[in-house]
């Protein structure tokens, strides 16, 4: 009859086994399949260490090319065949991790190991197998957020070429309301952005603007060949009468908005090349998901009012704004001009321009897209979105310039076209030449030592203008 082994040597024969054991778990965790080279299963651990070592490989030349190219970055992010790639890859890596580490359990051989040594290695293989499986499957859930986010905002319509170097996008903030989604834009804005350097100048177009003309061979200038100049007519009401004239439209998808685009390039001579229409009524679950804008309230601005009570008010003084708040700084009107509230609009873009870091976009990605799709209409192509990412990008770091087309400088019910299309060639080259004007530099105050006047929360006045909508820097002007 053999010996019985001594319980020293049994202690000591224990801890081996879970030392074994536990080594194999953290050998999968660092690098996938190495526990299964070193127990014996080589052919499963050379193709896990393979695809690992791959997977490193691709993700640093990724990194390094994208430190040094950006449009790799976006064109990675905004790709939906990529993002599907991507998802699909992390679901698999997710479902043969948690293979490999159910299979570094049982090389471990738990079934020799104590009861409590046993126990131990069941709770560990289950958080590191669940915990990185877990992590693998949320980023593909997010990836697919990415990608339907992309499939339902951008379509797969017309790639517009850049009209003289320059992207000209009409934006559209839209009075929504039962059965009239963004039939009667409140706020018009043409964003017109250099492709080299992102710079942009943002022309502004009252919404009582009248008695306007429309590019030449369009549907509405052959309705109207001598312009807009009718009863009641203003530059707002186009998507109504064009809704109502339909037929008119047949080639389009929304007439409204292709009206809209008609007038807008008659009265600032500039190609559009894509729209964005903003539900301004949502605008503030987008404003939310992104956490707040900051913002200078520069006087007490009403909340309500013209046709209803004032129910509350918005505070002097730089503060966070939320989308309730910011949605009303934006549109308020009691006390104040629509011109001063255009500035105030202005103010709000530049904001959120600023504000809207990578880092932003990173952790509140899955808010941001939920409020988006609620809240944007475009028909910017899907393809195209990585070049706008990067221009948005290029923007963040230089001044914004602004010009609106309102009193003094224009007459809305008479407006001199000759006049803008001056001023927005004028503004143009000014904003790719740079001038000779330092953007960075602080704007002259009017009256010795005396601070400018504000009205409705916006510096200015009706008579003298508003700072922010004509500016060669927009941030000095709010």
């Amino acid at each position: 009859m053999p010996p019985a082994a001594s319980p020293g040597l049994d202690d000591r024969l224990t801890h081996v086994r879970f030392r074994r054991a536990l080594t194999l778990l953290l050998m999968t965790f660092f690098v996938p399949g190495s526990a299964q080279m070193a127990a014996g299963r080589k052919d499963v651990g050379r193709i896990a260490v393979r695809v690992w070592l791959c997977l490193l490989a691709t993700i640093a030349v990724v990194v390094l090319l994208g430190l040094l190219w950006h449009g790799l970055v976006f064109w990675l992010v905004s790709n939906t065949v990529v993002l599907a790639v991507i998802r699909f890859t992390l679901i698999a890596l997710a479902v043969g991790w948690a293979l490999l580490f159910i299979d570094a359990w049982r090389l471990g051989q738990p079934l020799e190991l104590t009861q409590r040594h046993r126990l131990t290695m069941v709770g560990l293989n289950g958080f590191l197998c669940f915990s990185v499986a877990g992590t693998l499957l949320f980023a593909a859930h997010m990836v697919n957020v990415q990608r339907d986010f992309i499939s339902t905002m951008f379509g797969g319509g017309l790639v517009a070429e850049a009209d003289e170097g320059r992207y000209n996008v009409l934006l559209l903030g839209g009075d929504s309301g039962a059965n009239r989604w963004g039939l009667r834009p409140d706020s018009i804005t043409v964003a017109s952005i250099d492709e080299d350097t992102g710079h942009t100048v943002l022309f502004g177009l009252p919404r009582n603007m009248a008695d306007f003309p429309f590019a030449e061979g369009s549907v509405m200038a052959e309705r109207f060949p001598d312009g807009f100049d009718c009863e009641g007519c203003y530059l707002n009401g186009l998507s109504t009468w064009a809704a109502d004239h339909s037929r008119l439209f047949k080639e389009y998808d929304d007439p409204g908005v292709q009206a809209t685009i008609d007038a807008v390039e008659g009265i600032t001579d500039l190609d559009i090349s894509y729209y964005a229409m903003v539900n301004l009524a949502g605008f503030r679950s987008l404003v939310d998901a992104v956490g707040g804008v900051e913002l200078n309230v520069r006087d007490r601005i009403p909340i309500g009012g013209v046709g209803g009570p004032v129910t509350g008010y918005i505070e002097p003084g730089r503060q966070r704004l939320d989308g309730y708040q910011t949605l009303w700084f934006a549109r308020s009107r009691e006390g104040a001009d629509d011109y001063s509230r255009m500035a105030r609009q202005k103010c709000v873009m530049g904001a959120m321009l600023d504000q809207l870091s990578p880092r932003v976009v990173v952790t509140k990605f899955r808010e941001i897209a939920k409020a988006s799709q609620d809240v944007i209409v475009t028909n910017l192509p899907a393809s195209e979105l990585d070049t706008f990412m990067g221009l948005a990008l290029q923007a963040k770091s230089q001044p914004m310039t602004t010009l609106s087309f309102v009193p003094p400088m224009v007459n809305t019910a008479e407006p001199d076209i000759d006049l803008i299309h001056e001023r927005v060639q004028r503004a143009i080259d000014k904003s790719e030449s740079r001038g000779d004007e330092d953007p960075a530099a602080p704007r002259k105050k009017r009256g010795a030592g005396s601070e400018r006047a504000t009205t409705g929360g916006s510096i200015g006045t009706l008579a003298e203008g508003y700072a922010a909508n004509q500016a060669v820097d927009l941030d000095s002007a709010c």
